[in-house]
């Protein structure tokens, strides 16, 4: 049985990917300096392939003697990144609005900052 930190944290990373998915939907491009001006199309391929590195980098590390410190870095990364959706919050072209994408960003930022302090503690 796995223990309790590593679920809490891999339960935090499907929060993050559930949010990608839902991210997509929104069009979060828009949101981005380098692909805002972009037309949708591209700008949808675009954000979408750049996910494929980024999720095989991520998993990789996760798979490696470098676990805690991905652990650590994606952690911070999911509290600023919650912190970043509340200061954008109000802008125009945030899709993110709503009950459901909510219910994925913070607690994810909520969650890192919980498996931080659980792993320090330990």
């Amino acid at each position: 049985m796995p223990d309790f930190l590593l679920v809490l944290f891999l339960f935090n990373l499907c929060l993050f990917l559930l949010h990608e998915m839902d991210a997509i939907r929104h069009s979060e491009w828009r949101l981005f300096i380098f692909l805002k001006d972009m037309e949708d199309s591209k700008a949808y391929k675009v954000f979408t392939f750049i996910h494929l590195p980024m999720y095989t980098v991520i998993l990789a590390l996760l798979f490696s003697d470098y676990q805690t410190v991905t652990f650590w870095v994606l952690d911070i990364f999911f509290i600023i990144h919650a912190i970043l959706h509340l200061f954008f919050e109000k802008h125009p072209r945030n899709g993110f609005k709503n009950t459901f994408s909510r219910s994925f960003i913070y607690p994810m930022g909520m969650i890192a900052a919980i498996h931080l302090l659980l792993m320090v503690m330990k």
